[in-house]
């Protein structure tokens, strides 16, 4: 994980829609920047219905969501309209993102090692200075902890 108190890496990633977006034109605004492994699995939808459900909260508090894997700008469009997902689900399929906050991580399951995303989520301030970095989060509990700490 990324130090707090670090400026948060900017990037320029694709959203659901083929829209391009980039962390510094968040500026002035809380973003809760979540880094997922995989679209329409059953923990990633967990999370994402979860910061779905808890989405007029986060707006009330001034706060952006923004969802990140490695899928591709068609699976996350088809990931959001299965579940009527009201925020940002960024495109980062050449892993650059990933790699600047640290969650493509070796990991292993059932003896076998694996690269794969950790599932992480920074709290990132109106300066873009990252203020609160939480690994190894439980998908469905993550947004009301998040929550907790705007």
């Amino acid at each position: 994980m990324l130090d707090t108190g670090k400026i948060a890496p900017d990037f320029s990633l694709q959203d659901q829609n083929g829209v391009l977006h980039t962390l510094s034109e968040y500026k002035g605004k809380k973003v809760v920047l979540y880094f997922y492994p995989k679209d329409l699995t059953s923990g990633c939808t967990a999370q994402a219905c979860s910061f779905r459900d808890f989405y007029p909260q986060f707006m009330e508090k001034g706060a952006v969501v923004l969802g990140v894997s490695p899928d591709s700008v068609a699976s996350h469009k088809k990931f959001e309209e299965k579940h009527g997902l009201p925020f940002t689900i960024l495109a980062d399929p050449e892993k650059k993102v990933l790699m600047a906050y640290d969650v493509w991580k070796e990991k292993s399951m059932y003896g076998r090692k694996y690269m794969g995303v950790e599932r992480s989520t920074y709290l990132i301030d109106e300066n873009g200075v990252i203020v609160k970095a939480f690994g190894k989060v439980k998908a469905k509990e993550n947004p009301e902890q998040m929550l907790k700490e705007l």
